[in-house]
């Protein structure tokens, strides 16, 4: 038992001696168990059993801030698989619904111990293989199209696309003998997405049909009234902007919104600038966008070494650091210490993309950088028009898919408490029969529709970046 040599008390023995416990899916069972993202958002990992075999789908990480003698940071965290760990052989795979940290980020570091094939579309596996090189591990990686159906005994899976932030986001039908659950992963109702194809609300109406006993559901923004805000409608106000703008402009955003890239590089194109790029990461998912055949037209990027030649008036950056990272490209940028360019007054800085709760204050720090040197700022969160797009549902998009699937049993999960409980009120008031809300941990039995606490030892490990090692939190 390898977690023996973790123990250092008795609540530690009594935790890992419950993992070991035995919990086996008869043929009769179909359960689904949340090891990270329920209760909270970020950090995904999901299971589900039957008939003696376990399926995992994502295994992400989150950062949490931490405060180490004198420095303050952030280190990356992700759910303790123990659990399925000591139940790999029954493993029969994990599947990646697509290419954000909080659903792939923990694959490369965990898959030593799970052992398993992983099962992700064409954009997402150039993620993925990225993440293995560095740490250099080989691992297994089926490339699944979308739409495609796949036997991975005893589930079948059916790859549903969705729109999302990031390109080739699924949703999954997992079919068993005895039922069938509708795992939505990370979601929006978008019809004119920039880039994938638009929602097909018919794919969903078809499962009404089908007979769905869950739908396990992304809760994100299930507090907000209304709809989000399409990726198309940002572009006439981010080119505003830029035609405004004297000077320099820099946007920065998440690396992984190969759509926000897409319309930045047409905003670029119309309004006659050089488009560049700042940061590793943007880089690598420009990369990866390409090879999966993104980013292919009005995204022409200009050699780094030659931004200081160019005319300020001329120059659109897209740039990482839209959440206060400390070493990433904005932040450098409001330090006036990148090695490629300096901003001046004149210049604007534009966030396009919200301020994840806890960062605030890194971000009103940027901000307040920027404008001592008067450079002109604008976030999305303080703008009276859309400069950002939210890749998950409000309450009327989810209304909207509770009322095509028709489930016989809503499982809120992707969010905090009170994100799942509205979550399940808007299940409630669609006309879906029963909620259950519950935590990670919580064994969830899909066919008898009742929920054991605290049935699977759940907890943190982070990663110890000096030495690349998992830790207990």
């Amino acid at each position: 038992m390898p977690w023996l040599t973790r123990i250092t008390s008795k609540r530690e023995l009594m935790i890992i001696l419950l993992s070991y416990t035995p919990m086996y899916p008869t043929h009769k069972d179909f359960w689904f168990l949340p090891l990270g993202g329920c209760g909270e958002i970020g950090m995904n990992l999901n299971l589900y059993a039957h008939a003696g075999s376990w399926l995992m789908v994502d295994c992400g990480v989150t950062f949490e801030k931490t405060t180490n003698n004198s420095a303050t940071g952030n280190r990356i965290e992700m759910a303790d698989p123990r659990f399925i760990v000591n139940r790999a052989e029954s493993l029969v795979g994990l599947i990646a619904t697509h290419a954000h940290e909080d659903h792939i980020g923990a694959i490369a570091h965990l898959w030593d111990q799970l052992r398993c094939p992983i099962y992700t579309t064409e954009f997402t596996r150039n993620v993925l293989l990225r993440k293995f090189s560095e740490k250099r591990v080989e691992a297994p990686i089926i490339t699944v199209s979308e739409g495609q159906e796949l036997e991975l005994a005893p589930f079948r899976v059916h790859w549903l696309p969705i729109t999302h932030s990031t390109p080739e986001t699924n949703a999954l039908l997992i079919s068993t003998k005895v039922g069938s659950a509708f795992h939505t992963a990370d979601w929006k109702l978008d019809s004119a997405p920039i880039v994938g194809d638009a929602i097909q609300p018919t794919q969903f109406q078809a499962l009404a049909d089908h007979g769905i006993d869950a739908m396990i559901c992304d809760s994100t923004n299930a507090t907000k009234n209304g709809r989000s805000w399409s990726e198309s409608e940002l572009f006439e106000n981010l080119l505003r902007i830029v035609q405004q703008s004297p000077g320099r402009v820099v946007v920065s955003c998440f690396a992984s919104n190969i759509a926000r890239m897409q319309t930045l590089g047409n905003v670029a194109q119309v309004a006659g600038r050089y488009l560049g790029l700042l940061g590793r990461s943007m880089h690598n998912m420009v990369d990866c966008a390409r090879a999966a055949g993104y980013l292919t037209e009005n995204f022409n990027v200009v050699n780094i070494d030659d931004f200081g030649y160019l005319p300020p008036q001329e120059m659109l950056v897209i740039a990482t650091g839209s959440q206060g990272e400390e070493t990433a490209a904005l932040s450098q940028l409001a330090s006036d210490t990148h090695p490629k360019i300096n901003l001046s007054a004149g210049d604007s800085v534009v966030f396009s993309a919200m301020a994840i709760p806890g960062n605030e204050q890194k971000v009103d720090g940027l901000i307040r950088s920027f404008e001592a040197r008067n450079i002109k700022v604008t976030h999305a969160d303080e703008s009276p028009v859309p400069l950002h797009a939210s890749g998950h549902p409000c309450a009327e998009e989810l209304a909207d898919l509770y009322s095509w699937v028709q489930p016989r049993l809503s499982i809120p999960v992707h969010g905090e408490d009170r994100h799942m409980q509205t979550n399940a009120a808007i299940a409630r008031d669609c006309g879906v029969p029963h909620q259950l809300v519950g935590k990670n941990g919580d064994l969830f039995d899909l066919l008898q529709i009742r929920r054991r606490a605290d049935a699977a030892v759940t907890g943190r490990l982070w990663l110890d970046e000096e030495d690349n090692t998992l830790r207990p939190c």
